[in-house]
C-alpha cells in the first residue's frame, strides 16, 4: 500500500536538519508535514528528497500563502504551482489558513484576521470552492489565533466555519493550540470552544506550544510553536479525541528546533492519546 493511502496517526512537522531521522524513522502511523510554499519547484534536491520521504510516509500539505481571506483574486500561478505539487506527492491531507496575507500586490509575512461578516463568508465560500476547484482536494480549513478583539463581527467564528463547510463541503483542520492562546485573549473558555466545534468536518488537529507575550506576560499569549506543548492543549486534545473518536494530529514546532528524538518522544505522546481513544471508540 502507498503510504498515502494510509489513516495517519501522530506526525511531524518536517524539518530539513531532521531529513535523514525522518526518513529513517519507522514509527507506527507517522507522518509529516510540510509548508507546500517551500517545495513549489520543478526539481532539484530538496524535492527529490520529499519524494523519498512520501515513498515511506504519509504526507501533508499545510498552505500558509493562499490568503483565502483577502479581498484580491487568487494567485492563479501559486495555484498552479500548489497542484503540481499535489498531483507529485499524492499527500493524504491539503489544508489552508483562515487568514490573508497578501493586499495591493504585495504579500506580507503573516496570518492576518478576517472579520466574520456576511459579505466576508460569501467571499471566502467563492474562493473555497475556487481553490479546491483548481486543487482537485478538499481543503481543511484552520482555525486562527487571535491577539485582540475586532469590531463588527456578524457571525460568531465556530458558525462561520460551519457554515463555510455546509456551503463549500470543504473540511476543518482544529488547531488546538490556537483555541487555547485565542481564548485566553479573548476571555473565553477554550473547552466549550473544543465541544461546540463541528467535529464531524474535522480532518486534522494540530497542537503546539505558545508563549507568554515579552511585554504583557501571562494575559496575551502568542502561538509562537517555539516549545513543548501546553498542559492546557494536551488537555484540549484529549477532550476532543475522547468524544469524537481519532483524528491524526500534527505537532507544530518552528523555531527552537529540538532533536528529532525529541520531537518523537513528544509525538508519542500524542500517538497514545489517539491509542486511547481508538480504543474508547471500539468499547463503545
Amino acid at each position: 500500500m502507498h503510504p498515502s493511502t494510509a489513516m495517519p496517526g501522530a506526525g511531524l512537522g518536517l524539518k530539513p536538519q531532521h531529513f535523514d531521522e525522518a526518513l529513517a524513522a519507522d514509527a507506527e502511523g507517522l507522518w509529516f508535514e510540510v509548508h507546500p510554499e517551500n517545495h513549489m519547484v520543478d526539481g532539484g534536491p530538496r524535492l527529490a528528497w520529499l519524494e523519498r520521504i512520501g515513498a515511506r510516509h504519509p504526507l501533508s500539505l499545510h498552505g500558509v500563502a493562499m490568503s483565502l481571506g483577502g479581498t484580491e483574486p487568487l494567485d492563479a500561478a501559486h495555484l498552479r504551482r500548489f497542484r503540481a505539487l499535489v498531483d507529485r506527492l499524492r499527500p493524504v491531507l491539503v489544508s489552508e489558513h483562515l487568514a490573508w496575507s497578501r493586499i495591493g500586490g504585495r504579500y506580507l509575512p503573516d496570518l492576518l484576521p478576517v472579520l466574520r461578516t456576511d459579505a466576508a463568508l460569501a467571499r471566502l465560500a467563492e474562493r473555497v470552492d475556487q481553490a479546491q476547484q483548481a486543487l482537485g482536494r478538499r481543503l481543511a480549513i484552520e482555525n486562527p489565533s487571535h491577539y485582540l478583539r475586532l469590531d463588527g463581527h456578524r457571525w460568531a467564528e465556530i458558525d462561520f466555519l460551519a457554515e463555510l463547510v455546509t456551503r463549500t463541503r470543504c473540511g476543518l483542520l482544529l488547531d488546538l493550540n490556537n483555541v487555547q492562546v485565542s481564548c485566553r485573549n479573548l476571555g473565553q473558555d477554550a473547552a466549550a470552544y473544543v465541544d461546540a466545534f463541528p467535529a464531524e468536518a474535522v480532518m486534522e488537529l494540530h497542537i503546539a506550544g505558545h508563549a507568554p507575550d515579552p511585554v504583557h506576560g501571562e494575559a496575551l499569549l502568542v502561538d509562537t510553536h517555539d516549545r513543548a506543548v501546553a498542559p492546557d492543549v494536551w488537555t484540549l486534545l484529549t477532550r476532543f479525541l475522547r468524544r469524537h473518536g481519532p483524528r491524526p494530529v500534527l505537532l507544530e514546532r518552528d523555531e527552537d528546533v529540538p532533536a528529532f528524538a525529541d520531537l518523537m518522544a513528544e509525538r508519542a505522546r500524542a500517538q497514545q492519546c489517539l491509542d486511547e481513544s481508538s480504543l474508547l471508540e471500539i468499547l463503545k
